[in-house]
C-alpha cells in the first residue's frame, strides 16, 4: 500500500505513533537479543534478507506496487546504503557493551555532528538556539559518561563510529537526494539488496561466518530464544517502514519530534529494563542535560520551520538522527 502527502488525520496520528512506537521497541529488541546472540552482523544480515524476501513476496502476491530495482537509481543509492548499514552494524556492536540510556544519550550527538560536517562544507551558519541545544546535548553525554561505571572501551567506541556512519550517511543524501520519488517500501528494498553483498562480505572478513551460523542453529533449540529473533527480524522492518511512512504522510519535523519524544521514553525505561544501568548522580544529571537538550533542538528546529515557509531537504534529512 502507498501514501502521499494528502493523508487524513487519523493516518497521520497513526504513522506517527506507530513510528514512536516501533523506534522505542527496536533498541530493547536489540539489546535483549544481543545479550543471547553476540553475533551483530549477522543478525543484521538475516534482518535485511527477511526484508528482501517480504518485499518481494508482497510484490509477487500484488500486497504491494513496489516497482522493478532500476539501475540507475541503484547507483544513486549505492553508498547511502552502505554508510546506512555501517550506521546501524556499529550500532549494534554499541548495544553489546553500552547501556541503553547512554547508547540513547550518544546517539543524540548526531546533529552535533552534522552541523560540523556542515560548517566543514560551506552550508549556512545554524541559528543561536539549534548551535546551543546540541551543545548541551553533548554537555550532557560528557556528564553521563563520567558517572557510567559500566563503562566499555569498546562500546562507547562502537556508539561514537555509529554516529560518525550516520553523519556521512545524512550529508550524503542530502546531497544526492536520491531518495527522491522513491515510495518506502521501495526506499527498504533497494536499500535491503544493495546492502546483502556489502554484509556477506564482511561476516565472512570479520570471522563472524561460520561460526555465528553454528551459534545460532545451536541456539534455536531456545524457544525463548526463536521468539526474540523473530520479533527482532519482524521489527527491523516495521522500524524502516513507519520511519519512512511518518515522514510521507506528516512531515520531517514531525518525526524528528517523534524520535526525540521516543528517546526521553527509552531513557527511562532503560534505567529499569534489561539491567546494565549503575545509577548515580552524575549519569542522571547527565542523561537529564542530555535529554533536556534533545528536547530544546526540537523546539527550536520547530521554530525554524514556522519561519521558513519553504520545507528545507535539511531537515528532511536531519530527522534520520533519531
Amino acid at each position: 500500500m502507498e501514501y502521499n502527502v494528502d493523508s487524513t488525520p487519523y493516518l497521520s496520528l497513526f504513522a506517527a505513533l506507530s513510528y514512536g512506537a516501533a523506534s522505542m521497541a527496536m533498541v530493547f529488541i536489540n539489546k535483549a537479543i544481543l545479550m543471547q546472540y553476540a553475533n551483530s552482523m549477522t543478525l543484521l544480515t538475516l534482518q535485511q534478507l527477511m526484508t528482501t524476501l517480504i518485499i518481494r513476496f508482497g510484490r509477487v502476491m500484488g500486497y504491494t506496487k513496489a516497482r522493478e530495482l532500476n539501475i540507475e537509481t541503484a547507483k544513486k543509492l549505492v553508498l547511502v546504503s552502505l554508510f546506512y548499514n555501517a550506521n546501524v552494524a556499529f550500532a549494534l556492536a554499541s548495544l553489546k557493551g553500552v547501556n541503553i540510556p547512554m547508547y540513547i544519550a550518544i546517539k543524540r550527538l548526531t546533529p552535533l555532528a552534522v552541523l560540523i560536517a556542515g560548517f566543514f562544507s560551506g552550508k549556512g551558519r545554524p541559528t543561536t538556539q539549534v548551535t546551543l541545544s546540541v551543545l548541551l546535548t553533548a554537555a550532557g553525554v560528557l556528564v553521563a559518561a563520567l558517572g557510567d561505571f559500566s563503562f566499555d572501551l569498546f562500546g562507547y567506541s562502537m556508539a561514537f563510529t555509529s554516529v560518525f556512519f550516520q553523519t556521512m550517511y545524512l550529508v550524503l543524501v542530502e546531497k544526492s537526494g536520491a531518495e527522491d520519488g522513491l515510495s518506502s517500501v521501495e526506499i527498504m528494498l533497494y536499500n535491503s539488496v544493495l546492502s546483502l553483498p556489502f554484509l556477506l562480505f564482511l561476516i565472512i572478513a570479520t570471522g563472524e561466518f561460520p561460526n555465528s551460523l553454528s551459534i545460532l542453529f545451536a541456539k534455536s533449540t531456545s524457544l525463548s530464544f526463536l521468539v526474540i529473533l523473530i520479533i527482532s527480524l519482524v521489527m527491523g522492518i516495521v522500524l524502516n517502514y513507519t520511519m519512512f511512512l511518518c515522514t510521507i504522510v506528516n512531515s520531517a519535523l514531525t518525526t524528528t519530534i517523534v524520535g526525540v519524544l521516543k528517546g526521553v521514553g527509552s531513557t527511562t525505561l532503560g534505567f529499569v529494563l534489561l539491567g546494565g544501568v549503575q545509577v548515580h548522580a552524575l549519569n542522571v544529571t547527565g542523561l537529564v542535560i542530555n535529554t533536556a537538550g534533545g528536547v530544546w533542538y526540537s523546539l527550536a528546529k520547530y521554530q525554524q520551520k514556522k519561519r521558513n515557509k519553504l520545507p528545507k531537504l535539511t531537515s528532511d534529512v536531519e530527522l534520520r538522527s533519531k
